[in-house]
């Protein structure tokens, strides 16, 4: 479990392809304290750290990662958002963040207001029973409060931290991003969803 708060981030190094997908090979500052098998989200992807050497570490992305977020998009060079797992005696500072996404978003515009941003996203429509005005939700990675809703779209604002201390600020329109909704609001949809139909027809 994350809380959307990123930690670092991090320069892809090379990119190894694999049997089954590529090994993704990233430059972060906080390598040196990562183990084998513990838990790091890559611009909101929950990805299992495979290795560590010097201030360099891998992680194997499957096909189907690839298929679902931006990750089939990376390149040397690239910077990604780093954030490792929660610890059960940490402090909760954003909201329940999984690395699983729903779906990959489209910055649609980006606009300045003083010294914050404004970012459109538009996303799949199938997604939007999940999105609720003032809600969370979680933009490769990062926790953001939706601020506004109009069809399938939504605004953020992204103060000046979040800004220059994520890789949105190298973010520009035409961009694809991981979104992960809220999860509370997926296990009220379900619910829904379920409790809507006759009884015993479940899905």
């Amino acid at each position: 479990m994350f809380t959307g708060l990123i930690e670092a981030v991090g320069a892809v190094e090379r990119l190894v392809p694999t049997d089954s997908g590529f090994r993704a090979v990233i430059r972060a500052a906080m390598a040196p304290d990562l183990r084998l098998g513990e838990s790091v989200a890559v611009n909101g992807v929950c990805l299992t750290v495979t290795g560590v050497a010097g201030d360099v570490w891998f992680a194997d992305v499957g096909p189907e990662t690839a298929r679902v977020t931006t990750l089939s998009t990376l390149a040397p060079g690239v910077s990604v958002n780093l954030e490792r797992s929660m610890r059960a005696d940490g402090r909760f500072g954003g909201h329940l963040v999984q690395g699983h996404v729903d779906g990959v978003g489209i910055v649609e515009q980006i606009r300045p207001d003083g010294d914050a941003h404004w970012m459109t996203v538009t996303y799949d429509p199938a997604l939007r029973p999940l999105f609720v005005r003032k809600g969370a939700v979680a933009l490769d990675g990062i926790s953001l409060t939706v601020a506004a809703l109009a069809g399938a779209a939504f605004d953020v604002m992204v103060i000046p931290f979040t800004w220059t201390h994520t890789n949105l600020c190298a973010r520009q329109p035409g961009d694809r991003v991981n979104i992960e909704c809220d999860v509370v609001g997926k296990y009220v949809a379900r619910a829904v969803e379920i409790f809507g139909q006759p009884s015993g027809t479940d899905g």
